[in-house]
């Protein structure tokens, strides 16, 4: 009986003696205990009314999520801003006789990240995603789905550059 609760004690032991903010899902927040997020402006030519507050939101549940970080408005240890400075929908792909079958919405984020307690992690960087759609089909009809999974992806990357190291 003793022998079958030893794996178990002996996981719990390591577990609690683990330091560092390690979180189970890879972010490495080190001695931080707080992060504050800035709201991304969009400065981007073609703006989005809600793609400000998206982004901002998005991020901000990604790091409470993933993290032990508590979000605070300011001075935290880590901290987010930056600004939405691309916004776009172009013509991409050619289809039969000259016409357009793929049109893309890009959008590029410039980030700058700061961490109060270790300042060889800081950087700025523009993080940038896109997705294709029919060119048949109305941006207005596909913009909110491509939209949130633009965000999401954008989100995952400053998150991995950021505490993860990627």
């Amino acid at each position: 009986m003793m022998f079958r609760s030893a794996p178990i004690l002996l996981f719990i032991f390591v577990l609690q003696s683990c330091s560092g903010g390690y979180s189970f899902t890879g972010g490495d927040v080190g001695a931080a205990e707080t992060v504050s997020i800035d709201r991304f402006n969009n400065i981007a030519p073609l703006v989005n009314p809600k793609l400000s507050q998206q982004f901002t939101e998005s991020l901000q549940e990604l790091l409470v999520r993933q993290t032990p970080l508590a979000l605070t408005k300011v001075n935290g240890d880590l901290s987010f801003s930056g600004e939405i400075v691309g916004y776009e929908v172009k013509s991409e792909a050619p289809g039969a006789n000259d016409q357009i079958a793929q049109s893309r919405l890009s959008m590029t984020v410039k980030v700058r990240f700061k961490n109060f307690l270790n300042t060889e992690k800081d950087f700025e960087q523009n993080f940038s995603s896109y997705r294709n759609f029919p060119a048949s089909s109305d941006l207005s009809s596909v913009e909110d789905i491509l939209v949130d999974e633009i965000i999401q992806e954008m989100v995952e990357k400053i998150f991995n550059r950021s505490l993860v190291n990627w």
